[in-house]
């Protein structure tokens, strides 16, 4: 007989070849007994975003998984963008995610051993000083389908370029005006390896090396030096470097050092959702967003300030797998892991956001009493709570029609509704302004329907969420909707900019909500589904007696839908 349902899951389990690739490493000891070693390689110059999450727990994931070591190292070879704030973030979202690196490290702490590996390129002849500016080596590059041609200085004797060189580290050549070219194969199909510059001169002040330096290794040259030094036996990166791979080896072989291997994998791509931090950074700079942890922002820290969880994160790198090619993920598969994992773990509570008053005509004047609801249905250990209930209480603005429209099954006129773990209530009357707006519903109860049932077995379509008037918080709720109109923020009309492609309704902010008391006790990281509404958490903006709340999400799940259709 066969198990359809193991055959699904197997046919559904995501792929990873990079887990694959290293296992085979270490059943053929391709690296001895040497455990194996990876590394997180940030940039410091702006925010880890959800992108970063995949790389982060490939490389923290798989070594943990083979008994290994990650370093967290800081590229920090371009002191103009770089700064100690990106440094403190980056440490912390790491953290945040769930990992912990075995060594703290950055490129800045080899530039001395870089430098050194340098002159010995450049006495071996494998490297030069170039005069050329930056247009004229573009120029002198070629293209895909015609060669390059040589830098008129490429045919320095060793004995110049040494010089050249050691003048331009002491600081005696203005920024642009030389750099460090490796001299590799200008007519060599692979553009990056026409040559690539080693060095630039750059008289700027570094974050932690001060002004020792006036010439900085280029990334290309540091990168693979650094995992040598690291012994990294796994350098994984997205596929943007594979054009990179033969620089990355180039140096290293002719260095004649450890031979860290570099292997490339799939970015993380994310309908409406922008992931390049020179796109975010503006965002920032020209105030489209509330900085960096901007709720809609799809930085770590924008995903944590809105609600999102390090275990939903995880979750959903590891369910959209490792390819070789690059694709594009639904984002509605990240909100969906993010709801199933608060599903379980959030609190339940009562929040009208758009509040009508309704009164019990017929329910004891300044009777209060309270009714038992449970925290939450997933998680029986969370126990229960004490919610008062009065004779006017809050509804949905949403949940009553003066004049109700076919299959409305809420609250109208004559209809009975139940109105959660209280009573049903049938609506009578209402009240209305000078303008004609619907302030008050009045209504009648069924005192024999306590706890939200009819002892005489009748049936109603409808359960509603409600607050006691007498005992609501007042709350700041900010609802947050994806930051592009676009499923693809760069698919462009001629002359637009992504940034021309932002949701206009991405922020809605209510001021007139209102919460059951007990979300007054609410601390930061506290996380709730409201009722028939969402998953809410507290906004950092938060004080004693003004608090905010922050839309996590809604609780519908497109995704779940799109996996039952597809026999996920």
């Amino acid at each position: 007989m066969t198990n359809s349902n193991s055959e699904s899951q197997a046919a559904a389990a995501p792929s990873n070849f990079l887990h694959d690739m290293i296992a085979e490493d270490v059943r053929t000891k391709k690296y001895g007994d040497a455990v194996i070693q990876t590394r997180f390689p940030p940039e410091p110059n702006g925010y880890l975003h959800i992108g970063h999450a995949k790389a982060i727990c490939i490389d923290f994931g798989l070594a943990d998984e083979f008994g290994g070591k990650t370093n967290l190292r800081f590229d920090d070879t371009n002191p103009e963008k770089e700064e100690q704030e990106y440094v403190d973030s980056i440490m912390n979202d790491v953290r945040w995610l769930g990992f912990d690196w075995e060594r703290l490290c950055y490129a800045s702490d080899y530039f001395d051993q870089l430098y050194e590996w340098a002159l010995q390129l450049v006495k071996a002849g494998k490297a030069y000083v170039d005069d050329l500016t930056a247009d004229e080596i573009r120029q002198h590059r070629g293209t895909l389908t015609e060669p390059g041609k040589d830098s008129p200085y490429r045919s320095r004797t060793i004995e110049e370029n040494l010089d050249l060189f050691t003048r331009m580290k002491a600081g005696e050549f203005p920024d642009g005006t030389r750099v460090l070219r490796a001299k590799i194969d200008m007519a060599s199909p692979n553009l990056n390896m026409r040559d690539p510059v080693m060095y630039r001169i750059l008289h700027a002040s570094h974050q932690r090396t001060g002004d020792k330096w006036c010439i900085y290794p280029m990334y290309d040259y540091a990168h693979g030096q650094s995992d040598s030094i690291e012994r990294v036996t796994h350098s994984m990166c997205t596929l943007e470097f594979t054009d990179h791979q033969p620089i990355y080896r180039w140096y290293i072989e002719h260095l004649g050092i450890f031979p860290s291997n570099q292997t490339e994998f799939d970015r993380l791509n994310i309908t409406y959702t922008m992931l390049s931090k020179r796109k975010l950074l503006q965002l920032v700079q020209e105030n489209r967003v509330n900085g960096w942890d901007d709720p809609r922002m799809p930085t770590l820290c924008g995903l944590r300030r809105r609600g999102f969880t390090p275990e939903a994160i995880r979750a959903f790198v590891a369910a959209s797998g490792v390819s070789r090619t690059n694709g594009s993920t639904d984002v509605e598969m990240l909100e969906h892991f993010q709801r199933d994992d608060l599903n379980r773990r959030a609190n339940r509570a009562m929040a009208v956001l758009r509040p009508l008053k309704l009164v019990i005509d017929n329910y004891p004047a300044d009777q209060v009493e309270f009714v038992e609801a449970a925290n939450n249905p997933e998680d029986p250990s969370a126990g229960t709570r004490k919610v008062p209930f009065s004779g006017e209480i809050y509804i949905e603005q949403d949940d009553f029609r003066e004049t109700p429209p076919p299959k409305y099954y809420r609250l109208s006129p004559g209809k009975e509704v139940r109105l959660r773990n209280a009573y049903f209530v049938t609506a009578q009357s209402v009240v209305k302004d000078a303008a004609g707006v619907i302030v008050e519903v009045h209504c009648t109860y069924d005192p024999a329907s306590r706890g939200g049932n009819s002892p005489d077995g009748r049936k109603v379509k409808s359960t509603m969420h409600w607050v006691s008037a007498a005992h609501a918080i007042s709350a700041e709720i900010r609802l947050y909707d994806k930051l592009f109109a676009k499923a693809d923020p760069y698919d462009l009309e001629e002359g637009q900019d992504v940034l021309d492609n932002l949701n206009a309704n991405s922020l809605e902010i209510l001021t007139t909500a209102k919460l059951e008391p007990s979300l007054a006790t609410a601390k930061l990281e506290d996380r709730f589904q409201f009722e028939r509404v969402g998953y809410f958490c507290i906004d950092p903006d938060s004080v004693p007696g003004n608090l905010v709340f922050n839309r996590t999400l809604a609780l519908k799940d497109s995704w779940a839908k799109i996996e039952k259709k597809s026999g996920a």
